[in-house]
């Protein structure tokens, strides 16, 4: 895409360090700088930097970079939105070792991200399995049962396939004592109360997630737009992330209008219904259910129209006490893999600030890196290519001339 005019624009080259640096105030989380591989415009909203003959290109992204992980430009910049400018970098410490040791240094970064980015990727892909294994097991036992040999019957719905004999099939309005949605409007906020005012985004893995950013409403809007919630009622968001289910346990809330709530009757078990809620076949009928182009939406008249399997009630409660436990061990090995990941990020964020700021020494290190110039076919590939004798570097250094000279 051209623009009809580049009078706006800025033009950048290969090797250009690029800046967002507005709204500080509101974002403490995005990393703000990227190192240009390619010709191309910026809008004035950007600052592109380019490195004088002291610093390498690379180097210098890194030393940014360095200095972005530690947070050290939100003590800095203006306005309303807290935003940067050149006055803000004009007198900025630079590190400026050697030429030599510089591309060294972005060398070793370069090849470890890349180790470092393949590892949480093999990782996120584990968790994806992980979950789409546990959505298996949840949707095998809400639609077949727990008997391996149970005989089945068509069902006459193409997303629901073959039932157990014995179990029926209800649409969901049959089985509840109400539907409905939360407010549509807006309460009257309070900066802190035990009263808080949850949407769709808040439901999370069973239950009612609170955040630093939800909003709190005090008593009397609380006992003016609070809804008669109990022990039967499942929460489901329905606008914008569709499907995502969580258990009512007494919290003093008002809903919004992207949570629906569903009280369920004697006959159905909530637990069995928050089960059969994550499974493929509701999945599946929410998805032909959605209306919106942009932002999805659910209507109360689809939820109200969802077909459910129906075992007996103890056999709802067997269901549900064996995907508890099942899916407890799953959500545990996915925990695990989600923490090394954070671990991960945390260790090659270290590694960047200790070289950056020369507190390893990695010029030998770096000499002895295979040479990269293509990617990989597999992350197998890439780790056999990568590897290298990592007892060369060490977290505490008293010496950088002896530890480069080990």
């Amino acid at each position: 895409m051209v623009p009809a005019s580049f009078e706006t624009y800025q033009i950048v080259e290969p090797g250009d360090i690029i800046c967002r640096p507005t709204d500080l105030q509101n974002d403490w989380i995005s990393l703000r700088f990227g190192l240009s591989r390619n010709r191309g415009i910026i809008t004035s909203a950007y600052i592109c930097f380019q490195t004088k003959n002291a610093l390498t290109r690379e180097y210098g992204y890194h030393l940014f970079h360095t200095y972005d992980l530690k947070k050290v430009f939100y003590g800095l910049g203006s306005g309303l939105r807290q935003n940067l400018d050149w006055k803000d970098f004009k007198y900025l410490p630079c590190i400026v070792p050697p030429l030599p040791e510089q591309a060294a240094i972005a060398r070793f970064i370069d090849h470890y991200n890349r180790k470092i980015q393949r590892y949480i990727l093999i990782k996120q892909k584990l968790i994806k399995l992980l979950e789409e294994q546990k959505q298996a097991i949840i949707h095998r036992a809400v639609t077949q049962g727990l008997e391996p040999n149970v005989r089945l019957k068509p069902s006459g719905v193409e997303w629901l396939g073959d039932v157990p004999e014995h179990w029926q099939i209800i649409k969901l309005v049959q089985l509840t004592t109400k539907i409905g949605d939360g407010l549509h409007g807006t309460p009257e906020y309070v900066d802190e109360s035990e009263y808080h005012f949850i949407n769709g985004n808040n439901l999370s893995n069973g239950v009612i997630k609170i955040t630093p950013s939800t909003r709190c409403v005090n008593k009397v809007e609380f006992q003016k737009y609070k809804i008669v919630l109990d022990d039967s009622t499942i929460l489901l968001s329905i606008n914008g992330t569709i499907g995502n289910v969580a258990i009512f346990r007494g919290e003093s809330i008002v809903l919004g209008k992207s949570a629906a709530y569903i009280n369920c009757r004697n006959s159905l078990s909530r637990s069995f219904l928050y089960y059969f809620l994550q499974s493929f076949s509701a999945k599946e009928f929410f998805r032909l259910e959605l209306t919106g182009t942009t932002i999805f939406n659910l209507s109360l008249a689809s939820i109200r129209n969802l077909l459910v399997t129906l075992p007996s009630l103890t056999e709802q409660i067997e269901i549900s006490s064996f995907l508890k436990i099942k899916i407890s061990e799953f959500d545990d090995l996915i925990e695990c893999e989600k923490r090394e990941i954070i671990l991960l990020r945390e260790f090659n964020t270290r590694l960047i600030e200790d070289l950056v700021t020369g507190k390893l020494d990695v010029r030998k290190a770096a000499a002895r890196l295979p040479v990269e110039t293509e990617e990989p076919e597999s992350f197998e590939e890439e780790l056999e290519a990568d590897e290298i004798n990592e007892e060369n570097i060490e977290d505490n250094q008293p010496d950088r001339e002896e530890a480069g000279d080990e």
